[in-house]
């Protein structure tokens, strides 16, 4: 799935039109997790330093797009201005995103500019891939480049009508989604082995997809969070009050025939009488949970054999915690298996999400071999599925 990237392209003297991923968090006009946007330099900077304008794009947050107060602290402003303070350099930041303000500073851009452009969803047709939306934007620029993996599984305006729009000119991937597209689909088709996922979060119905799509490819899978008790479920096993889904036991059923001794469930349960960090707690054996009591976490034994079979792994995909990971002691499950995959020998790619968020604050972000920075569209890569807004960029 190689696809050019913006070091293949001259940008010298050219316009570049950049959707971005700056979806950050805000309290007020203060972003608390600036992530995002450092993530996003090595492609903006390969731009500059080439002598290129700069034209950035992303949505934040889901504002109504009508125009309201409400959605004005939606707007892209503070993010502009923090790039700017990371570039060391002014970063111009344009009111609307294909109005008038937008124009006069897209027509403004000399090289070695860089121009942000106001929330993209303030525009209602940015969610509903509006082709004339799409035009307007791919109008102001000669390149297009796609460095928001985070949205790369939806088909909004920027991310598919754009590139569409621009026609025989340059459609290409930054950095990040680059580096995103060799790990989450190139490792997993030739994964050196042995191959072991970890899934783990609420629901089965969340990862139906996956955990099929894994079990054709991976040597193990190993199961944890609450969707653990599903599958205890479809083994006659008791639950307790823990979180379950009785309309999909008939699935995990399916699941367990067909793998077999790949798919790999919890053998321990530790269990809390209430959702608290105070409450009563036990550990019983996997299906013993009893009335009253909720699973919280794998136990220690399912922690200390998943981390055997991860020591000998040597491609590790691992999507959502074992357990309530935020929450002591019902982290420890999480834990130990954010230490066996940070000390294995192996590519180790976290799915994003939660499980990203566990790793980072675990301490463990920098000794995996990656961590995605989108959840919803690692996980629709772990399904096996094509992104339309990745097919649309030119091919190697």
């Amino acid at each position: 799935m190689a696809k050019k990237t913006i070091a293949d392209v001259d940008v010298s003297g050219k316009t570049v039109l950049m959707r971005v991923d700056f979806n950050v968090p805000l309290d007020g006009e203060n972003i608390t997790d600036d992530r995002r946007i450092r993530m996003a330099l090595p492609s903006i900077k390969s731009v500059l330093d080439r002598g290129g304008k700069l034209i950035l794009m992303s949505h934040l947050g889901r504002p109504a797009g009508d125009g309201s107060a409400d959605d004005k602290k939606f707007s892209l402003a503070p993010a502009a201005k923090r790039l700017g303070e990371l570039l060391g350099s002014n970063v111009v930041f344009a009111e609307d995103t294909v109005g008038d303000d937008a124009k006069a500073k897209v027509a403004a851009l000399a090289a070695g500019d860089t121009l942000v452009l106001e929330n993209l969803r303030f525009n209602k047709g940015e969610k509903k891939g509006d082709r004339e939306f799409a035009g307007k934007l791919a109008s102001f620029a000669d390149i297009y480049c796609n460095d928001a993996f985070g949205t790369c599984h939806r088909t909004d305006a920027s991310m598919l009508a754009v590139p569409e729009a621009m026609g025989d000119q340059p459609k290409v991937v930054g950095f990040l989604v680059e580096k995103e597209i060799q790990y989450l689909t190139d490792a997993i088709s030739t994964p050196e082995r042995p191959f072991v996922a970890i899934l783990g979060g609420a629901k089965v119905s969340d990862k139906i997809e996956v955990i099929e799509n894994l079990l054709g490819k991976c040597d193990q899978v190993l199961i944890g969070g609450a969707m653990a008790y599903t599958f205890s479920l479809a083994q006659g096993g008791k639950v307790g009050g823990s979180l379950v889904e009785e309309d999909k036991v008939d699935l995990a059923k399916s699941l367990i025939e067909k793998g077999g001794d790949k798919l790999v469930l919890p053998v321990d349960t530790h269990c809390g009488d209430d959702f608290k960090s105070e409450c009563n707690k036990q550990v019983v054996a996997a299906g013993e949970i009893p009335d009253g009591w909720e699973g919280f976490d794998i136990g220690p034994e399912t922690a200390k054999k998943y981390s055997e079979l991860l020591a000998s792994a040597k491609t590790i995909v691992w999507n959502g915690p074992m357990g309530v990971f935020e929450m002591p002691p019902f982290d420890e499950g999480t834990k130990t298996v954010a230490k066996a995959v940070a000390d294995a020998d192996a590519t180790s790619i976290i799915g994003g999400g939660d499980s990203a968020a566990a790793v980072d604050q675990l301490g463990f972000a920098d000794q995996v071999s990656h961590v995605s920075t989108g959840g919803g569209a690692s996980l629709e890569m772990l399904k096996g599925g094509e992104f339309a807004a990745v097919k649309a960029l030119d091919d190697k």
